[in-house]
C-alpha cells in the first residue's frame, strides 16, 4: 500500500513538473507581449507590471499583420487538404490491399522521410520555375505537401492495418463499393490518425520561415513568420510588439490543436462503437 502511494506521488510530481516546463515558455511569451520595448534592455525576464496592451494593436495595425495571417492560413490549410486526402487514399490502398509490389511502393514512400526539403531546395526551385509556380502560394503548398506525405502515409497505413479485415467483408456483402467502404466505414475509424497527421503537418508548415523566403518574392504574398521580421531593425527592435505578434501567430495552432484533440476522442469512441 505504501509503495503504491509513493509510486503514485512520484508520477504525479513528474506530471506537475512536466506541465510547468510546458507552460513556462507560454507564460514568458505572454509576459513579454505585455511589456514595453524599452524594458527589455534592463531585464529580459522582468514581469510586466504595467501591461502594454497597445502592443497587440500596433502589431495588427502597423505590420500588415492581417494579410500575413491570411497568407499563412491559405498555405497551411491548402497543404493540409492535399496531405489529408492523399494520405487517406494512399494509406487505404497500402494498408488494406495485398498486391504484388505493395512492400516495394511502401518502402519507396518511406524513403521520402530521409530527404529533408532543405536538402533538395535547388531542384525544387528549378522544378517550380519550370512549372511557373515561383512566387505562388500554390507552388509552396505543393512543396509542403510533398515533404509531409511520406510520414502522413506511414501513419495512415498503420491505422488502416490495425482495423479488422472483417469490416471490409461485411461492407462488401452489404453492397458497398470500395469508395463507399473508405468514405463511410473506414474513414470515421481512422479519424485519430487524421488528427495526428493534421497536427504533425500543420505545426512545421505554419512555423516555417525558410521555404517561403526562397519561393515567395512579392511582399504581399509573405507568410506570418516573414512578416514578423518587420519588427527587427538594424539598430533597434520592437521586442514587445514582436512578442505580441508571436502570441497572435500561435493562436491558430492552439485552436487547431483543441479542435483536433476533440475529434481524436470522438474518433476513438466512434471506432469502439462501430467495431
Amino acid at each position: 500500500m505504501i509503495n503504491k502511494i509513493i509510486t503514485g506521488t512520484f508520477f504525479k510530481a513528474v506530471l506537475v513538473i512536466n506541465a510547468l516546463m510546458v507552460l513556462l515558455p507560454v507564460f514568458f511569451l505572454l509576459n513579454s507581449a505585455l511589456r514595453e520595448t524599452g524594458s527589455f534592455g534592463a531585464n529580459p525576464l522582468e514581469l510586466a507590471r504595467d501591461p502594454e496592451w497597445n502592443n497587440f494593436t500596433q502589431v495588427w495595425a502597423d505590420g500588415e499583420f492581417p494579410n500575413f495571417l491570411k497568407n499563412s492560413l491559405i498555405v497551411t490549410l491548402g497543404s493540409l487538404v492535399v496531405i489529408l486526402i492523399c494520405a487517406l487514399g494512399a494509406g487505404f490502398i497500402l494498408g488494406r490491399y495485398q498486391f504484388k509490389g505493395n512492400s516495394l511502393i511502401y518502402g519507396f514512400v518511406l524513403t521520402g522521410m530521409l530527404v529533408p526539403a532543405k536538402l533538395a531546395i535547388l531542384p525544387l526551385f528549378i522544378q517550380l520555375k519550370w512549372m511557373n509556380l515561383i512566387d505562388s502560394h500554390f507552388g509552396l503548398i505543393l512543396v509542403y505537401a510533398s515533404g509531409a506525405l511520406p510520414a502522413a502515409i506511414f501513419i495512415m497505413a498503420g491505422f488502416f492495418r490495425s482495423l479488422p479485415a472483417d469490416i471490409d467483408s461485411a461492407a462488401r456483402i452489404d453492397g458497398a463499393s470500395e469508395f463507399q467502404l473508405l468514405r463511410l466505414v473506414l474513414a470515421p475509424l481512422v479519424r485519430p490518425g487524421l488528427a495526428i497527421v493534421a497536427i504533425y503537418s500543420a505545426i512545421p508548415i505554419w512555423n516555417d520561415f525558410f521555404l517561403p523566403l526562397v519561393f515567395l518574392q512579392s511582399p504581399e504574398k509573405k507568410t506570418i513568420m516573414q512578416g514578423l521580421t518587420l519588427f527587427f531593425g538594424e539598430y533597434s527592435s520592437q521586442w514587445g510588439v514582436l512578442f505580441a505578434g508571436l502570441t497572435i501567430a500561435a493562436l491558430p495552432l492552439i485552436i487547431l490543436y483543441l479542435l483536433l484533440s476533440e475529434q481524436f476522442i470522438k474518433g476513438l469512441t466512434a471506432g469502439a462503437v462501430k467495431g
